[in-house]
């Protein structure tokens, strides 16, 4: 991981935008959302509530593109989340398979 100027770690793996719907639950919380990053190592997720899980807090991403992926909360700004794929997990397979076979390269409508 590398740092940006905000002072706070960012993903070394290539990130892909995309537009994928899911569901992120942490314990008896559930929020829906849109995956609008994504790469072998975690992903960055708009959603449309609040959310209240700290950094360093464990999630499960269901999609039904992406199925289910288990990571941890890395920070949480402005209705975006990001989160980290476990290591021990078989995310990066996942997430391999989702680019082989689903993924079409997007133009983002609006910036943020």
């Amino acid at each position: 991981m590398s740092a940006n100027n905000l002072n706070m770690k960012t993903r070394s793996a290539a990130r892909r935008k995309t537009r994928i719907f899911g569901t992120v639950k942490y314990y008896s919380q559930s929020a829906k959302g849109r995956v609008v990053d994504l790469s072998e190592s975690g992903l960055a997720l708009d959603i449309g509530s609040p959310f209240n899980a700290a950094a360093g807090s464990p999630v499960r991403i269901e999609s039904e593109e992406l199925g289910v992926l288990e990571g941890t909360v890395k920070w949480y700004h402005s209705g975006r989340l990001g989160i980290a794929f476990r290591p021990n997990t078989n995310a990066a397979a996942q997430v391999a398979s989702y680019f082989r076979f689903f993924h079409q390269d997007i133009k983002p409508v609006l910036t943020r």
